[in-house]
């Protein structure tokens, strides 16, 4: 009985370790996205807003792509290893306006990666063009390493 006991007690021990040393994901950083659109999260603070900016690659506007301006919220429960967050896009170069929403994650390799869906807003003339204006996608975002001098 005593040798059942501990070959449960090791066996538990074995499968909770790595949940123990769970790298936690931050989302303050450079990040660079699957379409090679390029984001920076400046600090999150203590009531879990961030601001940045946004340098996407793609666009489908014949208006030239500048930086844009976003902002967002990371939920802040129990200061959780893996966040869920949301921001904002307000861009800077058409009449368009997208959300993210998404959560950050460190995958088996260690890296951290944010997983996101996103709605996209186009202005129209008038709402019998509503049907046409919001797209959907997903994207996933890994973490731009700094350049080596």
């Amino acid at each position: 009985m005593l040798q059942r006991t501990l070959f449960f007690l090791v066996l538990s021990l074995a499968l909770a370790a790595p949940s123990l040393s769970a790298r936690k994901c931050v989302l303050t950083g450079r990040w660079t996205n699957d379409l090679g659109s390029n984001m920076t999260i400046e600090a999150v603070n203590k009531a879990g807003n961030f601001a940045g900016s946004y340098h996407t690659a793609v666009t489908s506007t014949t208006n030239e792509i500048q930086l844009s301006p976003l902002q967002g919220s990371q939920h802040r429960t129990n200061e959780k290893s893996q966040p869920t967050f949301g921001f904002t896009v307000n861009w800077s170069f058409s009449d368009s306006i997208t959300v993210f929403v998404g959560q950050c994650f460190v995958d088996k390799e260690g890296r951290e990666v944010l997983k996101t869906m996103w709605l996209l807003r186009s202005h129209v003339d008038g709402i019998g063009d509503d049907w046409k204006a919001t797209r959907v996608g997903t994207n996933i975002f890994t973490r731009l390493q700094p350049q080596k001098e």
